[in-house]
């Protein structure tokens, strides 16, 4: 049963997938040949200085672009499963309802890790050949708490999308935003560094707003 639902979730979502990975990816490179213009027209020395005293990252372009590939992740996944009906006719089959959910999203997650993870060996590759340690692994950890929203927006969107009502889909949609936006509140290079930890686990909970949504659907909550 576990492999029908996955296999399910790709036929649905893997149009989607493919252009996301494709079109993150290319903004990735985007920021990446930025650098190498700064080190072919003024040098190396030069790049490393405007990092140092002007906190330039070079990847403030990717600031909300983990945000919006699981926003729209979660609406791909999740709004056929609502308009279309086939939320009801799963929770009436003869399998756990909240397992098949978690499956659901799971898979989610596990798109937007790969996705995610490229973006991040890619900059890592490429800048650890003229950049040092310090340098490189302030990008990284500076764009980390964007990638967490990613994560959170994902499962944000789907507690959301799963919402029976419109009167809930609006509160949590507003919700959403709010708790996204503390992943933001600084742009300050590492501001969010002795945070990490505390993000990984706010996303890692929001893993369970939308069984909330699903409890409602069962409850009969509806417009």
């Amino acid at each position: 049963m576990e492999k029908a639902i996955l296999y399910k979730e790709w036929i649905k979502t893997r149009g989607y997938c493919l252009l996301a990975l494709i079109v993150s990816c290319g903004m990735v490179a985007y920021c990446l040949m930025k650098m190498r213009y700064v080190i072919e027209m003024k040098g190396v020395e030069h790049l490393w200085q405007v990092m140092m005293e002007r906190d330039a990252v070079f990847v403030d372009r990717l600031t909300y672009l983990p945000v919006v590939v699981g926003v729209l992740l979660a609406i791909v996944q999740f709004v056929p499963e609502m308009q279309q009906k086939r939320m009801k006719l799963m929770l009436h089959l003869p399998y756990p309802r909240f397992l098949n959910i978690s499956i659901m999203l799971l898979y989610g997650v596990g798109c937007l890790i790969t996705c995610f993870a490229l973006h991040f060996a890619g900059i890592w590759l490429y800048t650890r050949t003229f950049l040092p340690p310090e340098l490189y692994s302030r990008m990284l950890l500076t764009a980390l708490p964007w990638y967490m929203a990613g994560f959170a927006a994902y499962l944000l969107g789907a507690w959301s999308v799963l919402e029976p009502t419109w009167k809930g889909r609006i509160a949590n949609v507003a919700v959403s935003v709010a708790l996204t936006s503390t992943c933001f509140l600084s742009m300050t290079p590492e501001a969010y560094n002795r945070m990490i930890g505390l993000l990984a686990i706010y996303a890692a909970l929001c893993f369970f707003l939308p069984m909330l949504s699903v409890q409602r659907f069962i409850d009969g909550k509806q417009d």
